[in-house]
Parts: C-alpha cells; structure tokens; sequence
C-alpha cells in the first residue's frame, strides 16, 4: 500500500472531490492560526476585562446618548435653582458624601457640550437632570441625580456631580476629583430625553471621550490564564486539521489500492486453460 500513497496527489484528488469538505477544512484553520494569533497579542498587550460590564467610560457614553433640553412649559421659576453643593467628606481625597444607601460625587470627567440654538458661543453653563439607573444600563430604576457644570473656554474637561445608590456607581478607577471654581453656577433643570426636540425647545448635545485610564484592565494572572486557554484550543484545532489531512490523503490512497485490486481481479481467467 506505501506504493500508491502520494500525500500531494491525494489531497488535490480528494479537494476536487469533496468541496464542502474542504471548505469546512478551510474554517476550521482559519479559527485556529486565529486564536493562536490572539492569544500572541494577548501576552504582548494589556487587554479590558470583558466582565466589568460597568465603568465610568459606559456611563459617560451612555449619559451622552441623552439631549438635556429645557421644559417646553416650564416657568422662569423653575429653570433655574440653587446649585446643589456636595458636601465633604474630611475621610477622603474625594470631594464625596456616603450615606448608608447614596454617595455622591464630584468628578472630572471628559464631556463636551454644544447645542443648536442661535444663543451664540457657550458660557458658563450647569445642567440638571435626574434619570433611572436603567436609562445608564446601571441596572435598577432608583434615580439618578446629575448636574454637569461646563466652563466657557474649556473643551477638556467637564465637572460631574452625581448621586446615586452606592451599590449601582462604578467604585474602581475613579476619575480625578474635579478642581474647586470661584464660580457659582445655578444649573438649569433639564430633562434627559433621546427623542428628537420641538423647535421651541433648547436643548444641549453631550459628547463623550473613552478615557483609556477608565478602562477596567484583566490582572495579569487573569490575562495569562486566557492566553493559556486560546492556546490549548488553537493547537487542539491543528490538531484536528491535521489529521483531517492525513485521513484524506489515506482514503484516496486505499481507494486506489482496491480499485488495482479489483482490476487484477478482473484481469484473471475464470477457468484455466
């Protein structure tokens, strides 16, 4: 049988016979060389945790999904209020305040802010607003209180307060504490909305930055342990190819070993003269 065994011959044979094989061949190194090249750039590069579903990179995005427009039928009276001041917390670097079930917060945070009105270039402006900590994909419907506080003048930065429910706000990689302003800002009672605003109504656009600081990061336990596991299953995948190569290339070598057997078969008398 070694005879008749040709590898090169045999697989072209056996590709021109068996198309949809081959191309099931063809996905499954594809797959393969794919995974073992993942796992490659995973040990060399620092990559996100696909489990940390919340950090402040997806709040800020989610927030600027939203329009903060004015109330169509509010009164002078309600538009504008007092800031609300967060309160010190003498405990912390942060300027925070914990309660038992509520922390509030006062961040920098990379948020630009441009509208459509005629009303000219921006000033200082603050933006209040409450929503649900669904609408944030925070999960729960508690709300969540907001007030952005923009400066005229700075397009870098802009300052967050935000209070909600401990237990929904994202804990870890906290963006810097926003700087204290001499400026006191009364913000505007705004409602958040991602419908399309009437022509009487104001409304302001939000615009987020993804701060790779505020990326959740695997550890490098974690990062070796998923570079370990793409390698296991890219080789065991090779694995396969390979011997769906050398099954191929023996079954057109014993196809054609008794396909000469059954000629020579043929071949003989039938009754000896």
């Amino acid at each position: 049988m070694m005879g008749f065994w040709q590898p090169v011959t045999n697989l072209k044979d056996y590709i021109s016979q068996n198309p949809p094989a081959f191309t099931f061949f063809l996905c499954l190194l594809t797959l393969a060389t794919t995974l073992i090249g993942l796992s490659s750039y995973g040990y060399t590069h620092t990559l996100p945790n696909p489990d940390t579903v919340k950090d402040w990179n997806h709040l800020l995005s989610s927030l600027s999904q939203f329009q903060l427009c004015v109330k169509a039928n509010a009164s002078l009276s309600e538009l504008v209020s007092p800031a609300p001041s967060p309160m010190m917390d003498t405990n912390t670097s942060l300027n925070s305040t914990k309660t038992p079930s509520l922390t509030t917060l006062h961040l920098k945070v990379p948020l630009a802010v441009s509208t459509d009105s005629d009303s000219g270039s921006l000033t200082d402006l603050g933006l209040h607003t409450a929503l649900r900590a669904s609408q944030l994909h925070l999960g729960g419907n508690e709300t969540v209180n907001v007030t952005l506080d923009f400066f005229s003048g700075n397009n870098s930065y802009t300052c967050l307060t935000i209070s909600a429910p401990t237990n929904l706000l994202p804990m870890s990689l906290l963006p810097p504490e926003c700087p204290a302003s001499e400026k006191n800002i009364s913000p505007i009672h705004m409602e958040a909305s991602n419908q399309l605003p009437t022509a009487s109504q104001t409304c302001y656009s939000l615009h987020s930055e993804t701060d790779p600081a505020l990326t959740v990061m695997l550890t490098k336990e974690e990062q070796i342990v998923a570079v370990r596991h793409l390698l296991e299953v890219g080789f065991c995948l090779l694995g396969v190819c390979l011997i769906l190569c050398v099954a191929a290339s023996l079954t057109q070598s014993l196809t054609r070993h008794y396909h000469w057997n059954g000629l020579d078969l043929q071949n003989e008398p039938l009754v000896d003269s």
